[in-house]
């Protein structure tokens, strides 16, 4: 049920990042405010993230996994009705749209959790392979749903309309969410006999990995995936539709070089699999931004797309490796809360430096940056074996 749900969102989430700027544009609206929103939206992630560390203990999973379904419900139809900038900026605070091609929202901790308790070892980094071999898979064909209100259009229905439909959708999957987690087992059960708790002797391990996560979130945040979409829009002036299409191979590189992250993994250990394909990626998005034709522009991105998921599995194996049992939800919320919050403060400064010309900018700090996050992140974990700490 976890897995089919993380697909469902995933493939709203796919399009939803490269509409969502289209769509606040085609409103009226400019693009330091496109950062803006993509700023609220992480900001609110992070914000709901917090308290699903600080208080989710208390609950059972399954409910505060049906209360999140039954808030992308909400999202969905509040964006697909409401043109205002005010309401939107709040529903994009409290809601649970993703501007990103990953997942940041409040699902993922809860997911992460019960994820871990199914598996250990090298299973554990496989189970995690294939959640986010599916989430990018449905991503990508999720952006390449992007271009159904270009198709609408020749039906004779508006473009702005398109876009709304396509929001209506974004909450139609909401409700599936909401079946699927139902027939999660619930307190009664005997899937999960160590109950959660919050972070105890675990905490100075996951303080080091948040600090460390948030510079990598950061530098993320100058590039998600609305961001790049403006980017494309602008510097080469690519239809919607193009660039959809761009994102779709871009995602499918991304989710099947998930696929042998488990092997690399096995061979050279969780930590540098996580270093040893982010940097490369990064330093292809630097070269990326000082491209002047749109063929090269693209093939660099793709070869980031192909190397820069590869620690996503990885990364989330490691984290769960590290603590106990009981703590794993609370260690997942707390590493999630930093990324989030530091996520959250560089969209809306991508889309100031958009604004003011400096095309480049973002591109090659994000890229810096990464590349500083993987070197203290071996600096500071290279004699770590996680699979020998797993549950003491």
């Amino acid at each position: 049920m976890l897995l089919v749900a993380r697909g469902l969102r995933a493939f709203v989430d796919g399009y939803v990042a490269v509409l969502l700027p289209a769509y606040l544009l085609a409103l009226g609206f400019g693009t330091w405010e496109v950062g803006l929103f993509s700023t609220t939206t992480l900001l609110g992630s992070a914000v709901a993230t917090a308290a699903v560390g600080s208080w989710g203990h208390r609950f059972h999973h399954r409910q505060l996994l049906l209360a999140a379904a039954f808030l992308m419900t909400a999202t969905g139809l509040s964006f697909a009705g409401f043109s205002a900038f005010w309401p939107l900026l709040v529903v994009a605070f409290v809601g649970t749209l993703n501007p990103s091609s990953g997942d940041v929202s409040v699902f993922l901790p809860l997911e992460h959790a019960r994820l871990a308790g199914a598996a250990s070892g090298v299973a554990r980094t496989t189970l995690f392979a294939r959640y986010s071999l599916i989430g990018a898979l449905l991503a990508a064909i999720g952006a390449l749903a992007s271009g159904v209100p270009d198709l609408l259009a020749t039906y004779g229905v508006g473009r702005l309309t398109g876009i709304r439909c396509m929001f209506v959708v974004y909450s139609v999957a909401g409700v599936l969410v909401w079946f699927l987690y139902r027939r999660l087992p619930g307190r009664g059960s005997n899937v999960r006999p160590d109950p959660p708790r919050a972070l105890g002797r675990s905490r100075p391990v996951v303080v080091k990995l948040a600090a460390l996560f948030s510079i990598d979130a950061f530098a993320g945040g100058l590039a998600v995936q609305s961001l790049m979409a403006l980017w494309l829009f602008q510097r080469f002036d690519l239809s919607v539709s193009a660039a959809g299409t761009f994102f779709f191979a871009a995602g499918l590189l991304s989710a099947f070089s998930q696929l042998t992250a488990p092997r690399v993994a096995a061979r050279i250990g969780l930590l540098n699999t996580m270093v040893f394909t982010h940097i490369p990626s990064s330093l292809a998005l630097i070269a990326a931004a000082f491209a002047s034709r749109l063929d090269i522009a693209l093939g660099l991105l793709l070869i980031r797309a192909a190397l820069s998921q590869m620690d996503v599995p990885t990364r989330s194996a490691f984290v769960m490796a590290l603590v106990t049992p009981q703590e794993r939800a609370a260690a997942a919320s707390f590493t999630a809360v930093p990324r989030s919050l530091a996520a959250a403060l560089s969209p809306s400064l991508g889309g100031a430096l958009f604004a003011a010309g400096w095309m480049a900018a973002p591109l090659i700090a994000c890229g810096a940056l990464k590349i500083a996050y993987d070197l203290l992140l071996l600096k500071s974990f290279r004699s770590v074996v996680p699979e020998h700490l797993d549950g003491t």
